[in-house]
């Protein structure tokens, strides 16, 4: 099997599209639903962002389906990057919820800033560590198995890049905003992780809201 979806209905497809020449495509039609199989193959990428946005189920099973199916992106290396990229984002943000009780360093304080720091950064992996953990044992119990993509590998990457909106933390280190917004960005984050474990798991949405939870 080919491992795409159509990203209307989910199910399997053999192809994308037909290539007659270079330039030249035709899009594939799904069997079950009679739709374009993915018709983001030909939109421009600002457009998947903005649905990805949107949380439209279909932007995602693109992305998991027929972008990491495709056997060229390195899953390996891409958990190991989305991880250390959401920690350093994570102990901005823990960072940024405590900046009114912790205070620039002078030289003389500079040991006890570093131990509040690596201690913020234990705090922050541990919370990461359990939330993937409970996240993945209960989808694995309560759901269904994930439909195209296997292994625990693949599921971590599918919630890792669900949790994209982390990158909006970005711009707190640009323009100053209040700490409420870390409030509403953790929001967007869990929404995300709910709709990406509802396409991974061909499950219902109550049911990957439960999870979540």
């Amino acid at each position: 099997t080919t491992g795409f979806r159509c990203v209307q209905c989910g199910s399997p497809v053999e192809a994308l599209y037909i290539q007659y020449s270079p330039g030249n495509i035709r899009l594939s039609k799904c069997g079950n639903c009679k739709s374009v199989a993915d018709e983001y193959v030909e939109c421009e990428m600002m457009i998947l962002v903005i649905d990805l946005i949107l949380h439209k189920p279909k932007a995602y099973r693109h992305v998991y389906f027929n972008v990491l199916s495709r056997g060229d992106a390195n899953l390996q290396s891409l958990l190991w990057k989305l991880v250390l990229t959401f920690i350093f984002l994570d102990l901005y943000k823990a960072w940024k919820w405590n900046a009114k009780q912790m205070e620039w360093p002078s030289t003389s304080s500079l040991t006890s800033f570093s131990l509040e720091i690596g201690t913020m950064l234990i705090h922050v992996v541990f919370r990461n560590i359990t939330f993937l953990y409970f996240l993945l044992h209960s989808a694995s119990k309560f759901l269904r198995e994930p439909a195209g993509l296997n292994g625990w590998k693949q599921m971590m990457v599918a919630i890792l890049l669900s949790s994209y909106f982390k990158m909006f933390l970005v711009a707190m280190m640009v323009w100053e905003m209040p700490s409420s917004m870390i409030f509403i960005v953790e929001i967007f984050v869990l929404s995300s992780n709910v709709v990406a474990i509802e396409v991974m798991t061909n499950s219902g949405m109550v049911k990957s809201i439960a999870v979540c939870g």
